[in-house]
């Protein structure tokens, strides 16, 4: 497996440790939106830090201000917006289901704005990954119609976070760059959104994360492995991959979370899961295969 590939798969891997934290964090009294904030706010700060040594990379250009814009907003804002709402509004199985449909938009998107082409293999493995996180979540659950429609919005603004990334990337902007302008604008846009409609029943952000040791680590530790390191290796696979194999491969996210709430909060693990392993772990080597003469040809 190339490097690209391998940088998929580990940030999808780093994705689906956010019900780790996403489920400590709430209890603390966090909104979806405050934890957003702080997730992206201490993720923008670790990529500015990288950038020290040369802060010029981190310059973008007048003409590309709305991309950045809309990348941290339409994308990984309201991304989070969608897919958490839906959580709340139906069973997380249902809502997993239906956010993972993001494979088919991000090969669509790609094929009509990059003009990737859309092999007989990348069918057969965005449709192995989708049967793979069907049978992880699990079947079941309820969808109501305003809950199917945030499980859908969560799948296209996460495509459009990938074909965002990848237009600013061959603009010729770093990893670096992009990641750090994209945290950013998230993170304001999770600060108003808390502000405005999470006033009631809910603590501030800021205040939650210096309100003691224990929860300061646990929102740094969040930060590091679901914002920076995901999202530098989510670039990375980028330079190398089309974005319709990323998006693939990066279907190694409902394996970690399923293995995460079994070893971790002791949640029933039955042979349905083992097939939805077996399947998603199927549709990476397959789009895999297709990966490495992609990188070969860079």
């Amino acid at each position: 497996m190339n490097r690209y590939a391998v940088a998929a798969v580990l940030s999808g891997a780093f994705f689906g440790l956010t019900g780790l934290f996403t489920r400590t964090l709430t209890g603390a009294g966090l909104s979806t939106m405050g934890i957003l904030s702080i997730r992206c706010s201490v993720a923008a700060l670790c990529f500015f830090c990288t950038a020290l040594g040369d802060v010029r990379q981190l310059r973008i250009h007048k003409k590309d201000f709305l991309l950045f814009t809309a990348g941290g907003i339409l994308g990984q804002g309201m991304f989070s917006f969608c897919y958490y709402n839906a959580i709340n509004m139906m069973s997380i199985s249902t809502a997993c289901i239906l956010m993972y449909l993001s494979p088919v938009f991000v090969t669509i998107m790609a094929h009509f704005v990059f003009k990737d082409g859309i092999s007989r293999r990348t069918v057969l493995a965005i449709i192995l990954c989708i049967a793979g996180c069907a049978c992880v979540s699990g079947f079941g659950g309820t969808a109501t119609p305003l809950g199917f429609l945030c499980g859908i919005g969560s799948a296209v603004a996460f495509a459009l976070i990938n074909i965002l990334d990848r237009i600013l990337l061959n603009r010729g902007y770093t990893g670096k760059a992009v990641n750090f302008w994209i945290c950013v604008f998230a993170a304001v846009f999770g600060i108003v959104m808390d502000l405005l409609f999470f006033r009631d029943g809910f603590q501030r952000p800021f205040a939650v994360l210096f309100s003691g040791w224990k929860i300061f680590l646990i929102c740094i530790a969040m930060a590091l492995t679901t914002g920076f390191l995901a999202y530098r290796f989510f670039s990375l696979a980028l330079h190398g991959c089309k974005s319709g194999t990323v998006s693939i491969l990066a279907s190694s996210e409902p394996v970690v979370e399923t293995l995460v709430s079994v070893f971790v909060f002791r949640e029933p693990f039955g042979v349905l899961c083992v097939v939805g392993i077996v399947l998603v772990l199927a549709g990476i080597v397959l789009q895999n295969t297709a990966s490495k003469t992609e990188a070969s040809a860079q």
